[in-house]
């Protein structure tokens, strides 16, 4: 994963993977926005609970300057309504945004799928040629639901023409296995879920760490995906303050970051 500053300002990280195929996307930082603080400044979404809000018309602006910095700003912005599932939507032209799921998939050029996160898991997917592009928010609910290998799966199903048509698969900044400690019911989750392969480190007092991103490159890769088509992020939302939002680091009260994608429109 590489870090990229774009001329207006905003600072965002792409897979080069992605990148080589033409794919639009992003995984946005904090970094190049309008908002004031805690949601200084690139806010692309407001906590939930939280009576600390910031200004939806700042949230916007800040959607259009990430767009912008993409050369993307034409395009319509999808978005679900992220409930911690294993639900997959398709976006087409009835979709329409705030639908209840965790991943969306497209072919439409003329959309951007967006998911929000402040340190749970966001990941991108692409077909080799860029014409098909998913958009997931894997929390750890959401990868022993299983998100990530029913997007790979929905787009095994909407490619029968090409069965073995290859994935390409980004795992954005998340928090890091040394920041994401859990008690024992989420270990033993992980533990049903990858059996030996689980990416889980237990200490004597019960409690331990999961490692996020290694479990949802293990769950690509059993669902097909060549690890050499995996760019994973080395960044942590916990420790990176400076880059990145984190719900856990800063109690609930902070802004939200954003990963972006839109298929490669090869007619251009």
């Amino acid at each position: 994963m590489e870090r990229r500053a774009a001329t207006n300002g905003v600072v965002y990280y792409f897979s080069p993977l992605l990148e080589r195929r033409g794919v639009p996307h992003a995984f946005s930082t904090r970094v190049g926005g309008q908002s004031p603080p805690p949601f200084d400044s690139l806010n692309l979404g407001n906590p939930s609970g939280c009576a600390t809000q910031d200004d939806y018309g700042r949230i916007y602006a800040n959607y259009d300057l990430l767009q912008a910095a993409l050369r993307i700003g034409g395009r319509t912005r999808c978005w679900v309504h992220q409930v911690h599932g294993g639900a997959v939507v398709d976006v087409a032209d009835d979709f329409e945004s705030g639908v209840k799921a965790d991943a969306m998939v497209t072919t439409d050029a003329t959309k951007i799928l967006a998911v929000r996160v402040a340190d749970c898991v966001p990941v991108l997917l692409a077909t080799d040629d860029g014409a098909r592009v998913a958009a997931i928010h894997a929390g750890w609910r959401g990868v022993i639901a299983g998100v990530v290998p029913a997007a790979v799966a929905r787009f095994r199903v909407r490619e029968p023409h090409r069965p073995d048509a290859s994935i390409i698969a980004a795992i954005g900044p998340s928090i890091s296995f040394d920041a994401f400690e859990v008690g024992p019911e989420v270990i033993e989750q992980f533990r049903q879920r990858f059996s030996t392969d689980a990416p889980v480190g237990m200490r004597d007092d019960g409690k331990g760490h999961v490692d996020l991103r290694a479990a949802i490159a293990l769950q690509l890769q059993r669902a097909g995906v060549a690890r050499e088509d995996i760019d994973i992020s080395d960044r942590c939302t916990v420790r990176d303050r400076d880059e990145f939002f984190s719900h856990r680091r800063d109690a609930g009260v902070t802004g939200r970051m954003a990963a972006l994608i839109s298929p490669a429109d090869n007619d251009r």
